[in-house]
């Protein structure tokens, strides 16, 4: 089993203020990453006879929403290369998945994009009544990849209830 887990959003700028230098470096993590670590892994994988890849994509990858251009744009990407592999190895004895989970409260996403601001990342997940924490979203990985192999989850969106898209979330008032 191979899950490929990147992130990574960097910035909340438009599109047009887009700093090349993050944007790059998430394309670098979210997509050249799981790319070199599937291609390094997936001999191995299909030598098994039922191996999984796994791949981490986000809702972001599904719904654009403003300031999150770069993001979106690498985990769209993410998708797409998900997609693509498993139509590439359709005939072949590994499974090609993809998680998306929406607003996940983990204690480094949010300092990470908005580069260490505890403040402004704390306000991310506040009032939200029961964000998804990382267990929920291990314990998914988990049912996916413990499916019988004749069984492929190609898509597996999560989102908390509070959530309905990246942009609408329910918070306490």
């Amino acid at each position: 089993m191979l899950v490929n887990n990147a992130g990574g959003a960097l910035g909340l700028e438009p599109v047009h203020e887009g700093d090349i230098v993050k944007w790059r470096r998430m394309y670098e993590i979210n997509v050249i990453g799981t790319l070199q670590v599937t291609k390094a892994l997936l001999p191995a994988l299909e030598a098994t006879g039922a191996g999984i890849v796994v791949n981490v994509g986000s809702i972001a990858g599904r719904t654009a929403y403003e300031g999150g251009g770069g993001y979106t744009a690498a985990k769209h990407a993410l998708a797409v290369m998900t997609e693509t592999l498993r139509l590439e190895l359709w005939d072949r004895p590994v499974r090609i998945t993809e998680i998306a989970p929406g607003m996940v409260q983990t204690e480094g996403f949010s300092l990470v994009r908005f580069g260490g601001d505890k403040e402004r990342a704390d306000k991310v997940y506040e009032g939200v009544k029961g964000p998804l924490v990382a267990e929920d979203i291990a314990d998914a990985i988990v049912w996916m990849a413990t499916r019988p192999a004749h069984v492929n989850v190609d898509l597996l969106v999560i989102k908390p209830r509070a959530q309905a898209a990246p942009h609408k979330v329910d918070r306490e008032r």
